[in-house]
């Protein structure tokens, strides 16, 4: 992938764009942009694009702490250091949050930024603009499309009411209230509706990156799923496989490797690559890493998550236990195992890379994409669609093609002990067809599938709150009427005198 070009245009957009902005400071106070000022050209609505996608990436971990909020606050993975180390983050896994918390913050703030870049794209486009052709304003349209409704999407699944932007606006009308959740999804619904009709399955070349097809429809299957409208759920996931450009990769790891990094599982990847002026490395490297690698070690996986994976009769464990987590009496990719790395006995691999690859000096600097959404994603989505809308027999499938992928590493990842056979018994295919039974087989096998993807705490969540109570039974100040949302911050409340609340 030639990422490189992709990587200097957004930075160039973000520029061109606040230089262009000063015209407008000029002006009355409006809040307003002129679209002949910056949309007259094809290279100008791409870049306008590209701008877009910046808030997506890892270049800061802390500034995009969706890991903490999706990971910290379940039962998957704990802050590591010491307490005092980035305390707010510890104050979200012993939910202890309030408004001021740094991570609450950080989110809404990179994603709020998301939609807002979004809305300057779909604003500028909205009709025809001299110099930009037709094909290029619709399909930089779509992209825009998007991508504001997976920000949107991330924002409600973490703050659930929230206010809805869906132009640049002025500074009254950004005074406005928290809307029901269903009326963002409403409109995330629409934007993918409206994007996966027009983008393309796929792009090469400098392109290699942008979103798809296939990732817009895979969006409206998730955002279906957190719904509960199951029968839309796994139409739409069915739709993504129709495709016909998705598999499962022989090797689970090779999802989470920099050489097979842009690969038929990726259904929507978060470009990243090293050694760029300006930077766009993947700094979760540097922050998961252990300290001693230089990493701060701040993401440790728990005893509850490795309980989780399966194991064949004879003891041999599902095999994407130790593709995701490192523990003692395994090699750290090219580093002995040490013990002393970690509070709970593991530490993540999954966002982590050799030091054959990131030397400690440019630890930082990782190369790795951040895999929002993958295939296998898709496939349990479907699963669950069809197991809760009654139709279990039918569930098989797809769980089963996850399950028969995992087992299977065995017959292509060579450094794996036994290399070349299925261990007797391990991760079997599924037969049960009692709903209620399969359901949990599901969220078993979704939480060893995605395990420290940043997903778990919002599907502990919408799996209710008998379900949420025994996830987090160790967390004694977790009230699922009260944490099933992390608060609206202070910032928001401090500018937005009709919020709501």
């Amino acid at each position: 992938m030639k990422a490189k070009n992709i990587y200097i245009c957004i930075t160039a957009s973000l520029f061109i764009i606040s230089t262009g902005c000063k015209k407008v400071l000029n002006q009355p106070v409006l809040g307003q942009y002129q679209t002949s000022n910056f949309f007259t050209s094809d290279a100008n609505a791409v870049l306008g694009v590209n701008a877009a996608y910046a808030p997506l990436s890892f270049t800061d971990a802390s500034s995009n702490a969706v890991w903490v909020l999706g990971d910290l606050a379940s039962d998957d993975a704990i802050k590591g250091s010491s307490d005092g180390d980035q305390a707010d983050f510890l104050s979200v896994q012993n939910f202890n949050v309030n408004p001021t918390n740094s991570a609450v913050e950080a989110v809404w703030k990179r994603y709020y930024d998301g939609v807002f870049a979004c809305n300057v794209v779909t604003d500028g486009l909205a009709t025809s603009q001299p110099g930009v052709s037709e094909p290029v304003r619709a399909s930089v349209l779509a992209q825009a499309e998007f991508l504001r409704a997976y920000y949107y999407f991330n924002l409600t699944i973490a703050y659930g009411k929230i206010p809805l932007h869906l132009k640049v606006e002025t500074p009254a009308e950004l005074q406005s209230p928290a809307v029901p959740q269903a009326q963002i999804y409403a409109q995330i619904e629409k934007d993918c509706q409206a994007a996966a009709a027009v983008l393309p399955t796929t792009w090469t070349g400098a392109d290699a990156g942008r979103v798809t097809k296939g990732a817009a429809l895979a969006l409206l299957a998730k955002t279906y799923l957190f719904e509960q409208k199951w029968a839309l759920a796994a139409s739409a996931a069915q739709a993504i496989d129709a495709l016909g450009i998705y598999k499962l990769l022989p090797v689970f790891a090779d999802n989470f490797r920099a050489a097979t990094k842009n690969n038929a599982e990726a259904v929507f990847s978060i470009q990243h690559a090293s050694g760029l002026v300006p930077f766009q490395g993947n700094t979760l490297n540097q922050w998961f890493a252990p300290r001693s690698l230089n990493g701060y070690g701040f993401y440790l996986p728990t005893q509850s998550l490795v309980n989780n994976f399966e194991k064949a009769p004879d003891g041999t464990v599902d095999p994407r236990l130790d593709y995701t987590v490192g523990r003692a009496g395994h090699p750290y990719y090219d580093t002995p195992f040490d013990p002393a790395w970690t509070s709970t006995g593991y530490v993540s691999k999954k966002h982590t890379q050799p030091i054959s690859e990131i030397p400690t000096n440019i630890k930082g600097d990782g190369n790795l994409n951040y895999q929002a959404i993958r295939f296998s994603d898709v496939l349990l989505i479907e699963a669950e669609a069809l197991n809760e809308s009654g139709n279990s027999v039918a569930a098989l499938a797809p769980l089963n093609r996850v399950r028969k992928r995992a087992r299977e590493s065995y017959l292509y990842d060579s450094s794996l002990p036994g290399y070349g056979t299925v261990p007797a018994g391990l991760l079997p295919d599924i037969t049960i067809t009692d709903q209620a039974s399969l359901r949990g087989l599901i969220r078993s096998e979704r939480r060893s599938e995605l395990a420290l993807e940043f997903h778990r705490f919002f599907d502990i969540i919408r799996y209710g709150q008998s379900y949420a109570a025994g996830a987090l039974s160790n967390k004694p100040n977790f009230n699922f009427t009260n944490n099933q949302f992390f608060p609206i911050p202070e910032s928001e409340r401090q500018a937005n005198s009709k919020l709501g609340l």
